[in-house]
């Protein structure tokens, strides 16, 4: 019996290790933790919504620009819903490509951009210039003043 117990903890513990771990680049935020790659919910796609082409999560967040996508530089525009008016609020982007399981920074000038008053329904957006690093499915994260906020999940194959 205790040789069972001994091997199936060791099974177990082999299978542990087996898990592939996710590629953090050094500079990202430190806010950022490595289970929020872990729960995302990968059949959870962006869908289009509203009369402007939003394409995410409806009445959470979304973007106009990435209904074309490609892996050149493009112009996106943020929309964000539930976000506190009046403060100086701030956009983290921090993009997961669920084949390699490596994380990348996808705009342009880095991690983190400032956010706009209300434009086309949302309560705050922010246009970017964004570069998707190669194809595949991709986790969007987004963290509104150092703290997680939505997950957009979308297919960048050209």
């Amino acid at each position: 019996m205790k040789r069972w117990v001994l091997m199936i903890t060791v099974l177990l513990l082999l299978a542990g290790c087996n898990e592939e771990k996710v590629s953090m680049p050094d500079n990202l935020p430190d806010f950022v933790n490595v289970n929020d790659f872990k729960s995302i919910d990968w059949d959870k796609k962006a869908v289009e919504f509203g009369e402007r082409a939003i394409i995410g999560n409806a009445n959470k967040s979304g973007v106009i620009g990435v209904n074309m996508p490609s892996l050149s530089t493009q112009k996106w525009m943020w929309h964000l819903w539930g976000i506190e008016e009046g403060r100086d609020n701030k956009l983290t982007i921090v993009g997961y490509h669920k084949e390699s399981k490596t994380v990348h920074p996808i705009l342009v000038e880095g991690w983190t951009i400032g956010l706009g008053g209300p434009v086309n329904g949302a309560d705050a957006h922010t246009p970017s210039s964004v570069k998707i690093p190669k194809p595949g499915e991709w986790a969007i994260l987004l963290y509104i003043n150092d703290s997680y906020f939505d997950t957009l999940i979308y297919d960048i194959n050209e």
